[in-house]
């Protein structure tokens, strides 16, 4: 059974190495207990990322996601974060932990999630931040607004946010990159954000330790630039490389911690996005004819409002169950001359007769 799980393992890398379907990886750094990844090799869409993120953090999603590399985890005990970095320009990172490629990496967002959340802990405001430092694109929603309002956002604060005594340049190896390039300037930029947020939530620990679960997604592309300016073989692109995966080890440690070792973090690794115009489509014939044919009598497939019905219909049948036996134990064992207020009422009625 293990040689076979290898074989199938190595078959799924080997299709993507020679199809060129897979063009990136799907990287968990941190995990909790609560949440079951698998070791191998499983490919798993692009699309379909989003919906890894929704299902590790308890939420249903509309489709099934038949792959084997997420188990089932503990039901009733879910993360308290899920971070995402998307990074931009680089198909594989040498990062700690589970890797899986990604098949057809198109663009995602994890907006569904976001809305989420905001439906089912609306009352609590939780802290959900989605930032792309590079395109000046920042959202945030509930707490995240008065934990990160001094994170700087547009390229003019980030560069001067290096500059500062507390900047991350003071203790990071630069290596073959130099300070007053624009290029690596971004890319500097970009891992500055990462140490801020980690250092904003650190003043905030009890937001950390609330109810409601928060939500990070980060876009860097900074390594996509210094690849196109200096070369993909070039000393600063190794050096770069280096520095990310450092900062991201090192982000990913300080997040897992801030959240006591209950948070999900992960990484992306895509060196282009496909268009999001190549989809995959089918005609309405050949729709309607595989809708009939089903040749090995399968059943249909199961929509995402079956679980939440059947944990219903399962404690109902239960607790009716439970609720006969303790009746029919203390009616066998009752006696009927003092516990019965009938049987009191009847004889005193045969003895006035």
């Amino acid at each position: 059974m293990h040689s076979y799980e290898t074989q199938r393992e190595s078959s799924d890398s080997s299709l993507c190495l020679f199809s060129g379907v897979c063009g990136g990886e799907f990287s968990i750094l941190r995990s909790p207990q609560s949440v079951a990844f698998r070791d191998g090799s499983w490919p798993i869409p692009g699309e379909r990322i989003p919906d890894v993120a929704a299902l590790t953090m308890g939420f249903s999603v509309e489709e099934d996601l038949p792959w084997p590399g997420l188990g089932v985890g503990d039901l009733f005990h879910r993360p308290q974060a899920t971070v995402l970095v998307t990074v931009k320009g680089v198909d594989k990172l040498p990062v700690k932990g589970f890797s899986y490629p990604i098949e057809n990496a198109v663009p995602f967002s994890l907006d569904s999630v976001a809305n989420a959340i905001h439906t089912l802990f609306s009352e609590e405001t939780p802290v959900v931040l989605q930032l792309a430092p590079s395109e000046e694109r920042v959202y945030m929603v509930g707490k995240a607004n008065a934990v990160f309002e001094d994170l700087s956002v547009t390229l003019r604060q980030l560069r001067s946010r290096l500059f500062q005594d507390s900047s991350i340049l003071s203790s990071l190896p630069l290596n073959s990159l130099i300070r007053n390039n624009e290029v690596d300037l971004l890319f500097l930029s970009e891992l500055q954000v990462l140490h801020d947020i980690a250092s904003l939530l650190s003043r905030h620990k009890h937001l950390a330790k609330d109810h409601s679960p928060d939500l990070y997604s980060l876009e860097l592309s900074g390594l996509e630039e210094i690849g196109k300016r200096y070369g993909e073989d070039s000393q600063q692109f190794k050096d770069a490389s280096q520095i990310l995966v450092d900062s991201l080890q090192k982000f990913a440690d300080e997040m897992f911690n801030l959240y006591g070792g209950n948070a999900v973090v992960e990484v992306v690794a895509v060196k282009e996005f496909n268009s999001p115009l190549s989809r995959k489509t089918r005609s309405i014939l050949q729709a309607s004819q595989s809708k009939n044919e089903n040749p090995y009598n399968l059943a249909y497939p199961y929509n995402y409002d079956y679980s939440v019905i059947f944990n219903i219909v399962l404690w109902m049948m239960i607790g009716l169950a439970l609720a006969v036996i303790v009746i029919s134990y203390n009616l066998w064992n009752m006696d009927p001359g003092y516990d019965s207020i009938i049987y009191r009422m009847t004889n005193q009625k045969i003895r006035m007769d």
